[in-house]
């Protein structure tokens, strides 16, 4: 791997605090947790979005490359490398990154 290429191949190399992420799913319909089909069209309140990071810059401090993260769509640069979509933010534009799963004798998290 070269030092301008990420794991997964793209020619780009992320300055600062910057994030290369992909969108997971789709921008299209999708399902409430009871199935019904909520189209594309229908925004009733501003909802972020899970994507998935596929590359970072070398100041960035809490998210990885393969963290699941939450950002807020409306505030988003989008960019085609390899004939795939991708968006770029910055490290504070990112809401959480998804807590990996308690192991079995931890206590837990606390609120």
């Amino acid at each position: 791997m070269t030092d301008t290429e990420t794991n997964d191949g793209l020619p780009i190399r992320l300055l600062h605090d910057r994030l290369l992420v992909q969108l997971e799913g789709g921008d299209g319909e999708r399902r409430s947790a009871a199935g019904i089909v909520i189209p594309a069209t229908a925004s009733i309140a501003q909802r972020l979005s899970w994507a998935t990071a596929v590359a970072v810059g070398p100041n960035v401090r809490a998210v990885s490359t393969g963290d699941r993260v939450l950002f807020d769509p409306e505030d988003r640069s989008e960019v085609e490398l390899h004939g795939r979509d991708y968006i770029l933010l910055r490290e504070r534009d990112i809401h959480a990154v998804a807590a990996k799963r308690v192991e079995p004798d931890a206590t837990g998290l606390y609120l």
